[in-house]
């Protein structure tokens, strides 16, 4: 098979140059799929879905027609980024991840960052992922960001770009991981001629990472999950599973003398550290939102009090927030002295008038973004969208111009995929993943999430994206 009739259209390729020749970092690829005929691509396509089904490796897609559980659609053509421009990336990345977390700490203690007037702080004070409890909190080893799933694009010049940072509770992980062993059935000889980073070790460093803010000897870990219906539960069962630690939901803990402990057949076991999968406000009813009945009472007195360790620390979702992005470079540059190694998509605050009615102006060729929303929810892609659409969105702007910024429509870059019996350039983001424990831990690649409807930039697996296994070569 060769990709003779593979169509660049004008946007920049993963695998291709701009002349149609083949990049370095897939030579050893093509030349394997150059053996095979289309109808072999499709047949081992169809056997990694069926791995996919007889894995049970899904999500949940609240109020879908036809019931809530879906397959992780995957693509089995690889995205493969060269070592040279990951080790670029890693560096981006820790320092991204750094900041931040300095970041959160002065949000939540000195508020430097304030009175310096690098951020304002009625930003903060009107976001809804700050928490007032968290004012004055000590998190172990002054970690608050443990787990971090941040969302790169390449633009149409090639450029890597940060769109999005995921501090609360990023998911995707166990996607990437089955990801790798689907493709390693289905092209091994290719994974191995290729040279292609291991990416095995990502449990073993997830719990590494979690027994060292617990800061004792054999902790107690657990995993707490909503429960079944969470569009994410597949993915909480595998890291449990896969770290050899008990998945709970709030029924199974308790908080009793000052400590958490976990409800068993022989009885109640302390609990030393928690990897919750909870959104912040639901983790606690008796200190955050009293309607919660998925968290546990009194959770939160003991963690400030350093009874037991929680991942990722209450009060982070303050960085995920859309308008602090756009603060992200000046974080980088306050705190480390540094210019950001990986730059931001340029961003139109709503909250600034000047912003706001260039927005109202342009709506029809920008990306517009609530600021706390995820997973291609309250968004607006304007060229994509109606003029019906657009009214919509300006009178939500004008309502409420500190919950909306606004993006240049971005053509993501494309890789090769199947589409049916044909190879065609779907559109591709990245969500590497990071661990911050005793130093910073990326994993080789990360999550390749791809937009399967042709034209679409819209690579969330509930917006009808899926996934590519992403190969990084030493």
């Amino acid at each position: 098979m060769t990709f003779e009739d593979y169509d660049i259209e004008g946007f920049f390729d993963e695998m291709f140059t701009p002349d149609h020749q083949i990049k370095q970092g897939y030579v050893p690829f093509s030349e394997f799929v150059a053996n095979l005929s289309i109808d072999d691509l499709v047949q081992k396509q169809h056997a990694a879905e069926r791995s996919l089904m007889a894995l049970g490796i899904t999500f949940n897609v609240y109020n879908a027609e036809g019931g809530t559980e879906r397959i992780m659609p995957l693509d089995i053509i690889p995205r493969i980024i060269e070592g040279r421009e990951w080790d670029k990336l890693e560096e981006g990345l820790k320092q991204r991840i750094t900041a931040l977390n300095l970041f959160i700490d002065d949000v939540y203690n000195g508020q430097k960052v304030f009175t310096d007037g690098v951020v304002p702080k009625t930003l903060i004070e009107s976001s809804k992922c700050f928490l007032k409890p968290c004012l004055g909190l000590q998190p172990p080893k002054g970690i608050w960001c443990h787990i971090t799933g941040t969302d790169l694009i390449r633009d149409q010049h090639g450029i890597m770009r940060v769109l999005e940072d995921n501090l609360r509770c990023p998911s995707g992980v166990s996607y990437m991981l089955e990801n790798r062993e689907i493709l390693k059935r289905t092209f091994p000889k290719a994974l191995d001629d290729t040279q292609v980073r291991p990416i095995n070790n990502y449990a073993i460093s997830l719990r590494e990472m979690l027994e060292y803010i617990a800061d004792k000897p054999s902790p107690t870990i657990v995993v707490l999950t909503p429960g079944i219906y969470n569009s994410a539960y597949f993915e909480h069962a595998y890291l449990a599973l896969q770290m050899g630690v008990e998945l709970v939901q709030n029924s199974d803990l308790v908080v009793k003398n000052g400590h958490v402990y976990m409800r068993t057949t022989k009885g109640l076991k302390k609990v030393d550290v928690i990897y919750r999968r909870i959104d912040d406000t639901f983790l606690d009813p008796l200190t955050f939102n009293p309607e919660s009945l998925l968290g546990v009472p009194g959770i939160f007195e003991v963690y400030k009090k350093g009874k037991v360790a929680l991942a990722n620390a209450p009060g982070t979702g303050v960085a995920d927030d859309k308008v602090i992005y756009a603060y992200v470079p000046k974080i980088i540059k306050y705190y480390l002295g540094e210019e950001a190694i990986i730059p931001n998509v340029p961003t139109y605050l709503c909250e600034n008038p000047e912003d706001m009615q260039y927005v109202l102006d342009n709506i029809a060729d920008l990306v517009v973004k609530e600021a706390n929303e995820a997973g291609g929810y309250g968004m607006l892609i304007g060229p994509k969208a109606s003029a019906e659409e657009h009214e919509i969105f300006r009178k939500k702007i004008k309502a409420n111009p500190r919950n909306y910024i606004a993006q240049p429509t971005i053509q993501l870059s494309r890789v090769p995929s199947l589409a049916g019996e044909r190879i065609e350039g779907r559109h591709v983001d990245l969500r590497p993943y990071i661990l911050y424990g005793k130093e910073i831990v990326i994993t080789p690649g990360g999550l390749t999430r791809v937009a399967l409807r042709k034209g679409s930039l819209v690579v969330n697996s509930s917006q009808g994206g899926g996934s590519k296994d992403t190969w990084v070569l030493y």
